[in-house]
């Protein structure tokens, strides 16, 4: 393994961005042989091991995927405090595109994955397929999400879909006094594997459903299946809305988009949907749009991929876990409400506070 050197990467950044987050260890892998580029960040380990999936992505520079792993980490750890998982948060992205994914490529990462012992245990996620994960198992144990027909929990992009179902109808009640989506105006925003299940769950509430994405084809064959109405993705802001759903990319949520919503609630399956946490959720709540926080609404997908790796996985307990989505979401809304505080902050209070109270205990023994 090569460290990227730091002239690349602005070393004092890193620092700066590290010291800022709390992150525990970040690791720069390089093979040259293969072209892998990957960072490895983990954020917490209080709870347990990191447990977060690897993107692949093409990212315009080291500085943007260092960026992204550093939130999209801490956004896992905590998303498992909040859901009361014995884990704590890493995260994983690989720089380049999915035609770079070769056998040795992804069998090079899983090494690197089994060089932190165990730290880390990684899981699929954007342009990762559970395909990739048996090539990285072939290297190490330390891997979930794997195929149903090698004793793997597979696919999680229901179980997430679900969980994001559940959340939702949680902020109906919330702000509309009945849970009922019958008749919402939802835009659900990226249709991939989370987004299109998303939108089976909304036809049979009978929603007026929306979709956009930048994949025609995804579109067309969403559309077909839920008769949802496709909005040009450059055109979502001026659509009259009641329920906003980003399940695409994160940063969604920023100074030029909130001004511009029209929705009473948001409540999708992305990460990291507020370019700033603290900044973007209190816009959002003085323009009195109710939001769910992405890392306790999305949390489904951990929930799958956790119990494989404790091997106690079966698909009944895992929407069994994912529908108490809905009550995690409701108390963080009326921890808001009541404390005049906003869903993210609410929502990372209850996440940190379980940090700290079991690292007590763990001090103590």
């Amino acid at each position: 393994m090569e460290i990227i050197k730091a002239e690349q990467t602005n070393n004092s950044t890193i620092w700066n961005q590290l010291n800022s987050m709390g992150h525990e260890q970040v690791v720069f892998c390089h093979d040259e042989a293969t072209g892998l580029k990957a960072i490895i960040a983990i954020h917490n380990t209080i709870l347990g091991p990191a447990l977060g999936g690897t993107r692949l992505w093409n990212y315009a520079t080291e500085e943007e995927a260092l960026t992204d792993v550093l939130r999209l980490s801490r956004g896992m750890t905590y998303k498992a405090a909040a859901t009361g998982l014995n884990l704590g948060g890493g995260k994983a992205v690989i720089i380049g595109t999915p035609s770079m994914k070769t056998e040795p490529f992804l069998r090079r990462f899983g090494k690197f994955i089994d060089s932190l012992g165990g730290k880390y245990v990684t899981a699929e996620d954007v342009n990762m397929k559970t395909r990739d994960i048996e090539y990285m198992a072939m290297e190490t144990k330390h891997v979930t999400g794997r195929p149903e027909s090698q004793g793997g929990s597979g696919d999680p992009s229901p179980v997430t879909a679900y969980g994001t179902y559940m959340g939702m109808k949680a902020m109906a009640k919330k702000a509309y006094g009945s849970e009922s989506l019958e008749g919402k105006r939802i835009l659900v925003q990226g249709v991939g594997q989370v987004g299109m299940y998303l939108a089976e769950h909304l036809k049979k509430e009978n929603a007026k459903i929306f979709i956009a994405d930048i994949d025609d084809e995804k579109l067309k064959h969403v559309a077909s299946k839920t008769g949802a109405e496709i909005i040009d993705n450059n055109k979502i802001l001026d659509l009259s809305m009641d329920i906003y759903s980003p399940c695409a990319l994160g940063a969604i949520l920023n100074d030029e988009t909130i001004p511009r919503l029209t929705c009473d609630i948001v409540a999708g399956a992305a990460n990291n949907q507020l370019k700033d946490d603290i900044k973007h959720g209190y816009k959002l709540m003085d323009r009195n749009i109710l939001y769910a926080p992405d890392f306790v609404i999305n949390a489904g997908g951990l929930i799958n991929v956790y119990l494989e790796h404790i091997n106690e996985y079966s698909k009944e307990r895992s929407y069994q876990m994912a529908d108490k989505i809905y009550d995690s979401c409701l108390a963080i809304a009326n921890r808001s409400e009541e404390q005049k505080i906003s869903p993210q902050e609410a929502a990372m209070e209850v996440a940190q506070d379980r940090i700290d109270a079991i690292g007590k205990i763990k001090v103590r023994r």
